[in-house]
C-alpha cells in the first residue's frame, strides 16, 4: 500500500483529504503542520509520497519543501490556490513534482501520486547521472562539455555492448543449464531455462543484425551466428540423442561449442567498446562480462560435481576454469567496487553481488565428497545461488546502460 505524509500550510485540519487518500487506498501515516518538523517526520516515517495542503504557497511552503529534497527527498504534491506564474516557476526548483493549482479531486488522487512518483524517480536518476558525469570529468581531468560529447558518442554503442554481452552469459548458462538437466537438478525448469536461453541467442543475434553496420560487424556476426548453428542442436537433442553417448561426452561437446561461441561474443564486444572509447563504455562491458563469468564459474561446477574421474580431463578441465572465473570474477568486482563513477543503487547491486558470490561458492563446497541425495541439494543450491546473481548483474549492466543513455540525452 502506498502511504503518503500531510503537510498543513496555514491549516488547522484535513480531514476531508486524509478520508479521500484513505479511500483510495493510500495510507495516511502522520499530518505535520509544524514545518521545523517537517523533515524530521519525513525521516521518521519514510512515505512514499509527501502531501502539502496549501491555500497559499510562498517562500516558507518553498523552503521546507527545498529543505526536505536536500535532506530527505522524496515525491512531493502541492495542492494550493496560488495559480501565480513566478509560484508555478519557482515551485519545479524547490522539490515539488505535482503542484495542483484550485484543488484535487478525490479520483485524481492516484493519477497525482503516480505523476510525483514518476517525476521523481526521473529527477533521481538525473541527479545520479550527473553525479557520474561530473566524478568522470575530474578523474579524467577533462571539461564536462568533453567528457559529455563522448558519451554522446559512445551511448550509440551502449545497447550493442549490453547485448553482446549478454550472448558472452548466454553461451555458458546454456551449458550450465544443460548439465544441470543431465544430472536430473530440477528437470523441467531446467529444460525451460535452456530453452528461453535459446530464444534470447536467437533473438539477440536477429537484433544486433538490425543494430549493427554489416560492412564493420558483419563478419563477426557471421562467425558467431555459423557456431551457434552447431550447439544449438546439441543443446536441444532429443533424449535418445543424447542416450546415443556418455552425459560426459555430450557435456564436453557442448562445452567445447560454447567456448567457440564465447570467443566470438569476445570479439565482438571488444570491437564495439574498442569504438566507443569512453571509460564508462569499458564499465558496461566489466559489469556485463561479470553475468558471463558467474555463469561460466557454475557451469564448470557442475561439470565437477557430474562424476568426472578426478585425474581425467574432464576434471581438468573443470578445475582450471573454476580457477580460472574465480579470479577473474573477484578482481573485477573489486575494480567495480572501488570505481568512483557510482550511485547508491550501484553500490547496492555490488553489496548484493558480493553476498551472492558467496553463497555460490558455499554451495559448491565440499559438494563433490557427497552422498548422491546431498550433492542434488548441493546442485539445486548452486543453480539457484548462480541464477540470483545473474539477475542482479543484469540489473546493474541495465542500470549502466540506461545511465550513459540518460547522459547522453537519448
Amino acid at each position: 500500500m502506498t502511504s503518503a505524509l500531510i503537510y498543513l500550510n496555514g491549516l488547522q485540519g484535513a480531514p476531508m483529504l486524509a478520508a479521500d487518500l484513505a479511500a483510495a487506498g493510500i495510507e495516511v501515516l502522520a499530518v505535520v503542520q509544524d514545518r521545523s518538523k517537517l523533515v524530521q517526520s519525513v525521516v521518521r516515517h519514510a512515505p512514499d509520497v509527501v502531501i502539502c495542503d496549501a491555500p497559499q504557497s510562498g517562500p516558507t511552503l518553498f523552503a521546507a519543501t527545498q529543505v526536505m529534497a536536500q535532506t530527505a527527498p522524496c515525491p512531493v504534491i502541492v495542492f494550493t490556490s496560488d495559480a501565480d506564474a513566478g509560484a508555478i516557476a519557482q515551485s519545479t526548483e524547490s522539490g515539488i513534482h505535482a503542484y495542483v493549482v484550485n484543488g484535487y479531486g478525490a479520483n485524481r488522487l492516484r493519477p497525482l501520486i503516480h505523476l510525483a512518483q514518476a517525476r521523481f524517480r526521473h529527477e533521481q536518476a538525473q541527479r545520479d547521472a550527473f553525479q557520474i558525469l561530473r566524478t568522470a570529468s575530474m578523474h579524467t581531468n577533462q571539461r564536462l562539455g568533453q567528457v559529455s560529447q563522448h558519451i554522446i558518442h559512445s551511448a550509440h554503442f551502449a545497447e550493442a555492448v549490453n547485448r553482446s554481452g549478454q550472448r558472452r552469459m548466454l553461451s555458458q548458462r546454456l551449458v550450465k543449464l544443460h548439465g544441470l538437466r543431465l544430472a536430473g537438478v530440477d528437470a523441467a525448469q531446467s529444460g525451460a531455462q535452456l530453452h528461453d536461453s535459446v530464444q534470447r541467442v536467437d533473438a539477440n543475434l536477429v537484433h544486433l543484425g538490425k543494430i549493427l553496420s554489416q560492412p564493420t560487424y558483419g563478419d563477426l556476426l557471421a562467425q558467431v551466428a555459423h557456431t551457434w548453428a552447431r550447439l544449438k542442436p546439441v543443446l536441444l537433442g532429443t533424449a535418445s540423442q543424447q542416450q546415443a553417448g556418455s552425459e560426459a561426452a555430450v557435456y564436453t561437446l557442448a562445452d567445447d561449442l560454447a567456448e567457440l561461441l564465447l570467443q566470438g561474443a569476445e570479439r565482438l564486444t571488444a570491437s564495439l567498446e574498442s569504438a566507443g572509447l569512453t571509460a564508462p563504455l569499458r564499465v558496461l562491458n566489466i559489469a556485463g562480462r561479470q553475468r558471463m563469468l558467474s555463469q561460466r564459474f557454475a557451469k564448470y561446477a557442475v561439470l565437477a560435481v557430474l562424476g568426472a574421474p578426478s585425474d581425467g580431463p574432464l576434471a581438468q578441465r573443470a578445475e582450471a576454469g573454476m580457477s580460472e572465473s574465480r579470479a577473474a570474477f573477484e578482481q573485477a568486482l573489486t575494480y567495480l567496487n572501488g570505481l568512483p563513477l557510482s550511485t547508491p543503487e550501484i553500490r547496492s547491486l555490488l553489496e548484493a553481488a558480493g553476498i551472492g558470490w558467496l553463497q555460490m561458492l558455499a554451495a559448491f563446497k565440499d559438494a563433490r565428497r557427497m552422498a548422491a541425495p546431498e550433492q542434488l541439494a548441493r546442485l539445486e543450491g548452486l543453480a539457484a545461488a548462480s541464477e540470483k546473481l545473474l539477475d542482479g548483474f543484469e540489473a546493474l549492466s541495465t542500470h549502466y546502460e540506461r545511465g550513459m543513455h540518460l547522459l547522453a540525452g537519448s
